[in-house]
């Protein structure tokens, strides 16, 4: 029987166990309460909330930009990437009433879940409207392309779906 003037309910198996349990449970814990106070995570910028900031007019002024500007981007990627091998891309640009338009272009890649592997590369036009260029992914996941096209003073952007880029097969 366990009472108050028997010490020897400390040693048994049962309750050692128990606080044993509780001690790792608090530990782990512990340690990640320790992670997530210590690591930052970069899903979300550091300074998300003074980084390019625009006032809800210039917001809204560029998306009327964007609107009036009415170009179509059309993309040929290659069905299969691969981790730190080139890829090509294909990306021809058409203004609204189906005309070319030349200029300069720049494709981010944009990986959500590690932003000091976001990288940028410049597109070279192969003809007019249409621009040639190689990507070589870094890391395998998950990542998405930003396209800017510039001409002149206007400025159109776009972007992709996310697609997977795999280890090598």
């Amino acid at each position: 029987m366990i009472s108050q003037e028997n010490k020897k309910g400390l040693r048994n198996p049962w309750m050692l166990g128990m606080i044993g349990l509780i001690i790792l449970v608090l530990g782990v814990n512990g340690a990640f309460i320790w992670l997530a106070t210590h690591n930052r995570s970069t899903l979300v910028d550091m300074d998300y909330s003074t980084k390019d900031r625009k006032s809800n007019d210039a917001v809204v002024s560029d998306l009327r930009e964007q609107k009036a500007l009415a170009w179509k981007t059309s993309i040929r990627q290659p069905k299969s990437l691969v981790m730190g091998s080139p890829a090509g891309y294909e990306i021809s640009v058409l203004d609204r009433e189906g005309v070319p338009v030349s200029g300069t272009m720049e494709v981010e890649a944009y990986r959500a879940s590690d932003e000091g592997k976001d990288f940028t590369t410049a597109f070279r036009e192969v003809s007019p409207g249409n621009y040639q260029g190689y990507i070589s992914f870094p890391l395998k996941g998950y990542w998405e392309l930003h396209i800017r096209v510039k001409r002149g003073n206007d400025v159109f952007e776009a972007g992709t779906n996310k697609f997977m880029v795999a280890t090598a097969p």
